[in-house]
């Protein structure tokens, strides 16, 4: 058996397998064939590939010969994959369209993103592996923007007051922002439409800002879900208050396969202190402030816009190395002791992130899209 990994398009630093987790695969006799170059923006040049026991190919010869291919996105040359397993975060839910032409293709398509929440599937989380860098990067580069100190400075010309900040979401990235902005000295309150992850917020030494009547998530799979109008109302009046306070606003807020919910108006991003910063992580899905723009950064009322869905590859090394973590756990569902392909339909996991098979898209969520 042999399995390929493809080099990203060029905005995408990140790499499916570093040569430390290729090396995990042919130790069990299974052959890794790597794109030239497919590791260089992650720090791992074609050298270290080979001396793991990979083969470095053509881009050609990595799709014609490999029976599981690795690539963390979408590429456009699927026709000629039938049979093949394609293994990645393809985000199915917002392109269905060619999650069926995939199947029509006879593809099989496992996407990570979909994975069942699952404590079984933790090793294998792609998105709380990834949420983390970006919680971290998040709160690095709002400090970066942001033309005051983070924490408390008293010194014999003044006093400097703690930098306040809000965090929309308490999801991995936004616990991750949390733990970094209070190492930071930033005073934070925190929003989130789930009063159980209170208790969380508040071991970070963070504020949880609360709003009852908040629709039941637990039976979404860790994922959000939409609230009701009533709800979002109340939502936006607390919101109001805190954003009016808040120096730095960190938003995570996304829904699977929808637009991102709009957390941030334009009456609120009146009333915020020029200078403040948003750092946007839902930019990809519309952003949660209706001015948000994905890898740019724009200024409102003197507020810095600031809209970023993919700060996980500004960490290129650690990103691709908890992500190929992720990929060698999940392949151990499909790999059998022999090192051959087996898929157990039976498997929770395997059945829940499969997308496309045998010529048909598998998954429910994705065909109702």
């Amino acid at each position: 058996m042999t399995i390929g990994i493809l080099k990203e398009s060029s905005a995408e630093t990140r790499v499916s397998l570093l040569p430390e987790a290729v090396a995990t695969l042919t130790k069990k006799n299974i052959a890794v064939w790597v794109e030239q170059g497919a590791g260089e923006k992650a720090w791992s040049n074609d050298q270290e590939y080979a001396k793991a026991g990979a083969q470095i190919k053509t881009r050609q010869e990595v799709l014609k010969s490999s029976d599981i291919i690795l690539s963390i996105h979408q590429f456009p040359e699927t026709e000629s994959l039938a049979a093949k397993i394609l293994l990645g975060v393809y985000q199915p839910l917002s392109h269905p369209g060619l999650m069926q032409d995939w199947a029509k293709q006879g593809i099989t398509s496992f996407s990570l993103d979909m994975l069942p929440r699952t404590t079984r599937a933790q090793s294998m989380d792609v998105l709380s592996s990834q949420a983390n860098i970006a919680g971290y990067k998040a709160v690095l580069l709002a400090a970066n923007n942001y033309g005051r100190y983070f924490p408390m400075f008293m010194t014999a010309a003044g006093s400097i007051a703690p930098a306040k900040i809000l965090i929309l979401g308490a999801g991995v990235a936004g616990l991750q922002a949390i733990a970094t902005a209070r190492r930071l000295g930033a005073v934070v309150e925190v929003f989130d439409t789930r009063p159980a992850v209170k208790e969380e917020v508040m071991s970070l030494g963070a504020k949880f800002v609360e709003v009852e009547g908040a629709a039941d998530a637990s039976k979404a799979g860790g994922y959000a879900v939409e609230q009701t109008e009533e709800y979002q109302q109340r939502q936006q009046q607390k919101i109001a208050e805190s954003t009016a306070k808040a120096d730095i606003i960190i938003t995570t807020a996304q829904i699977p396969g929808k637009k991102a919910p709009i957390l941030i108006t334009e009456t609120m991003l009146g009333n915020m202190r020029h200078g403040s910063v948003i750092i946007d992580l839902a930019a990809a899905t519309g952003g949660n402030t209706p001015f948000t723009k994905n890898n740019e950064t724009v200024t409102i009322n003197g507020v810095r816009i600031m809209g970023d869905s993919n700060l996980p590859a500004t960490m290129p090394a650690d990103a691709s190395k908890l992500y190929g973590k992720n990929i060698l756990n999940f392949l151990q569902l499909i790999i059998n002791k022999e090192s051959a392909i087996h898929l157990n339909w039976e498997d929770d996991l395997v059945k829940g992130a499969c997308i496309t098979h045998n010529g048909a898209v598998t998954h429910e969520r994705v065909k109702n899209a």
